[in-house]
This record gives structure tokens, C-alpha cells and sequence, in this order.
């Protein structure tokens, strides 16, 4: 093939005519991405499925992913033996130098295959905690949200002291689901179980205060009124639990300064904070009309010593 009388190497008509076959492949294939993207916004604005958007999605993009490699590969390696040569070449090649690509990649097959998180999954992954809002082949995207109290020295530190919004998006390769684990607080229950700790001291109204903990939390928390028994045979089922209790509780715990009382409750994977507060606003109301008080590390003085003063004696002159 000449270009400007000049002949370029390795270049002919054959090969002129694969370019322009594969430009019009890629464009065609973009095209019907798009198509089918626009139908996907179109199905989803009457399906109300975060779930659905994300599979439908993440189909499309393998699909066209699929398509492509072999529409190119028909293009350019029509000869098998030619295909087979230099699939091997490529194959050492890429292995070396795109270790990680690689890796990330297995990763999100194993991330789908596995069902290990979907788009609104609240996770901890690579040491970032949120909501995942995107995933593709390579990465996946998390709004972070903040640590509470006993997480808070990990790496990396946040200012806001609670499990809501930072403001953030981190990306995160996929290959991390091979190198640590992910913790999914979504995934079949979206639900956790959560605790406030309460001191009281010894003298006050035990009985009280433990009946003050559990009317706040039945009225704010999830009881098993509220969480429904679908939930429960379902959680039994597939993880093969058995006497799932989600009724709130009150444990003990003795200490040399007071009596630690915890109430234990059950609140879904979203709006704990707003649950706690509410919480915390009750039991002080109520600590507060029965007299009781909150036990704190200070020091009371009961007793003194007499203290006996002299006048200072005259200076001598």
C-alpha cells in the first residue's frame, strides 16, 4: 500500500480492508451498547430494582465485551493456525506485564459468579467502608461512609464518627476480594445487630434502668413484630441457623466502678445512626424522671483529714 508514492511496510490492500472492517464493527458495536443501555433506563424508570439495573448492566457489558473480542478476532485472525500462533504470544505477553489487570479481572467474574456484592451493598472492602454505587471489569467504586467508635484508629482515618456519608468515592481494584476479606452488611439480610453500652452505679435502681434500655429499644429497633417471619425462615434456610433471636436484650457485665449494662438490638443496614439517637434521647429522659443517674470515672471525696492552720511567726529582727 502507498501512501503519498511512498510504500508502507507491511501494509497492503488486505490489510487496508480489515481496518476498515474493524471501524465499522466497533462503531456498530457502540451503537447497539447504546441502544441497549437506552432501553435499560427505559425498562428501569417502571422497575423499581436496584438489583435488576445492576444484572442488566453488568450483562450488557459482557455481552458487547463477548461480541467484540470475536468479531475481531474473525476479522483478523481469519487463518486458525495464525490465530493459534499468535494467541499464545499474546497470552505470555499479557500474563507478565498485566499481572494485576489480570487478577482484577478474574476478580470481578469471581465478585458476579459468587454473588459477593451488588450496586447498594453496604461492604468493607480493601479497607474502605460504604455503599457500593458502580462496578465494573477492573474497579469498584464505594461512597464511604464514616467508622464508628471502636474502628476508628484503622487506616484510613475519617472525621465522621458514624456509619453515614463522608462525602467520598473510593475506588477500589477488584483483585483486593483475593488479598482480604469482604464484609457485606447487605447481602440476603440487610439487617445487623447493635449495642449501646450504659454504666450505672451500683446503689441506683438496677431493675429500673434495664426496663428503661428495653423500652427504648423495642420502640425504635427492629422487633420481630416489624422485621417479619419471611425474614427469619429465610436467614434459618439458607445459612442453616436455628433460633434466630432478634428480640432486644439486656445484658450485665460487673465492674469495679459500676454495673455496665448493654442493650442489644437488631436495626437495618441503613439509618442505625438515626435509630441510636433516638434511643439515647429516650433513655435520658427516662434515667432522668426516675432518678437515676450515669455512672463516670470520677473521683468523690467522703472524707478529710482536720486540717489544723498556725499563724506564720513573727520575723526576727
Amino acid at each position: 500500500m502507498n501512501l503519498f508514492g511512498v510504500h508502507l511496510i507491511g501494509a497492503d490492500a488486505a490489510t487496508g480492508h480489515k481496518l476498515l472492517l474493524t471501524l465499522i464493527f466497533v462503531l456498530g458495536i457502540w451503537a447497539i451498547g447504546a441502544f441497549l443501555r437506552a432501553l435499560l433506563g427505559w425498562i428501569g424508570r417502571s422497575v423499581d430494582s436496584p438489583r435488576f439495573r445492576f444484572w442488566s448492566r453488568q450483562g450488557v457489558a459482557l455481552l458487547l465485551t463477548v461480541a467484540l473480542l470475536l468479531g475481531l478476532m474473525s476479522i483478523w485472525f481469519d487463518n486458525p493456525a495464525h490465530l493459534s500462533t499468535v494467541f499464545g504470544l499474546v497470552t505470555a505477553g499479557v500474563a507478565f506485564a498485566l499481572q494485576r489487570v489480570i487478577t482484577a479481572v478474574a476478580g470481578y467474574f469471581v465478585i458476579l459468579r459468587g454473588k459477593t456484592f451488588n450496586v447498594g451493598d453496604r461492604i468493607v472492602m480493601g479497607g474502605v467502608r460504604g455503599d457500593v454505587i458502580a462496578l465494573s471489569f477492573m474497579q469498584t467504586k464505594i461512597m464511604e461512609m464514616g467508622e464508628p467508635p471502636p474502628v476508628q484508629s484503622a487506616a484510613p482515618a475519617v472525621w465522621v464518627h458514624s456509619r453515614q456519608f463522608t462525602g467520598r468515592i473510593v475506588t477500589v481494584t477488584n483483585d483486593k476480594i483475593f488479598d482480604e476479606p469482604v464484609y457485606n452488611y447487605t447481602h440476603h439480610f440487610p439487617y445487623i445487630w447493635d449495642e449501646i453500652r450504659l454504666p450505672v452505679r451500683y446503689p441506683d435502681d438496677r431493675a429500673k434502668a434495664e426496663d428503661i434500655l428495653l423500652t427504648a429499644a423495642k420502640a425504635h429497633a427492629l422487633v420481630p413484630e416489624r422485621l417479619g417471619q419471611q425474614q427469619l425462615e429465610e436467614l434459618e434456610q439458607r445459612y442453616s441457623l436455628k433460633g434466630v433471636d432478634v428480640t432486644p436484650r439486656v445484658y450485665w457485665r460487673l465492674t469495679d466502678n459500676w454495673l455496665e449494662m448493654t442493650v442489644r438490638f437488631l436495626a437495618p443496614d441503613h439509618g442505625v445512626r438515626g435509630i441510636k439517637d433516638a434511643m439515647s434521647r429516650d433513655i435520658l429522659a427516662a434515667l432522668d424522671a426516675a432518678g437515676i443517674g450515669i455512672a463516670s470515672a470520677t473521683y468523690e471525696i467522703t472524707a478529710a483529714p482536720p486540717l489544723k492552720l498556725e499563724p506564720a511567726s513573727p520575723a526576727h529582727g
